[in-house]
């Protein structure tokens, strides 16, 4: 089996991917775009396709793996991907269907988006995830647009965000606080305050494209010192949920405060 250096590595990689069918463009995306991967960090490849893509040319490559049909992964703009291993490295595949991709990336301009459920996003994934992977990818085959953060979703997003973390706060204390569900109360402000941070950093105009890093760069990781002293009491539980309500609304407070006037 070769060993190729990194550089070797993204070509071999790239060369293979593009020249499957149907195949415009590829993408480095990940820790390995923005420079802050580790020694052990996988690599993550996208797929820009017009037309009849086809899984079965990848299968074709022989990379041992995984390999999700379109759509295998749930639908949405997270319609499919692949993980394999190439010279005994670690890559994930993503399938980027650019008719969608060019929809998302127009109504985010407009301030529309929606919100889909995704494994390991605690929030789930707005749809102009795939407008943000096009801002911060490295463009490794073809052409694709590099867009700034659109002035209408920087106004839009937050409000939308704030909202649904608010109502998932209020729902969790109106049915679980007062019946001492420690966990029911746990997961919901652990998912309002991803929601939050979202909601921040659409204020700041900043991109996201998962979750592992966002309470870090939306500043609220204190909200780890709240959850950690929770305790199944109903009146322990709801004051935990009003400090949450209050950390997090300050957060996006100062966020929003930060927006260029319109």
């Amino acid at each position: 089996m070769p060993v190729y250096n990194d550089q070797d590595f993204i070509a071999h990689v790239t060369s293979r991917l593009a020249a499957l069918p149907c195949v415009r463009a590829v993408a480095l995306g990940g820790s390995r775009a923005t420079g802050t991967h580790g020694p052990d960090s996988d690599w993550d490849f996208a797929v820009y396709y017009h037309g009849g893509f086809s899984p079965e040319s990848l299968r074709a490559l022989g990379w041992p793996g995984e390999i999700s049909d379109i759509g295998g992964w749930g639908g949405g703009v997270f319609n499919g991907g692949a993980w394999l291993s190439v010279d005994d490295r670690h890559i994930d595949v993503h399938y980027r269907d650019l008719d969608d991709v060019e929809h998302q990336l127009a109504e985010a301009r407009e301030g529309r988006f929606g919100v889909e459920r995704l494994l390991f996003h605690l929030a789930g994934i707005p749809t102009y995830i795939v407008v943000a992977e096009l801002a911060v990818n490295q463009v490794l085959h073809g052409d694709l647009p590099r867009p700034e953060y659109p002035e209408a979703l920087r106004r839009a997003a937050p409000q939308r965000w704030w909202g649904d973390a608010r109502h998932t706060l209020a729902y969790a204390r109106a049915a679980h606080a007062a019946r001492g569900h420690l966990a029911d109360c746990a997961g919901a402000i652990a998912t309002a305050a991803c929601q939050a941070a979202h909601a921040v950093l659409a204020a700041r105009g900043q991109w996201v494209t998962n979750e592992k890093t966002l309470l870090d760069r939306a500043g609220i990781r204190d909200i780890d010192g709240l959850l950690s002293g929770l305790a199944p009491r109903p009146e322990a539980l709801t004051a935990a949920i009003d400090e949450a309500t209050a950390l997090l609304e300050s957060a996006v407070s100062t966020a929003c405060a930060t927006q260029p006037s319109s």
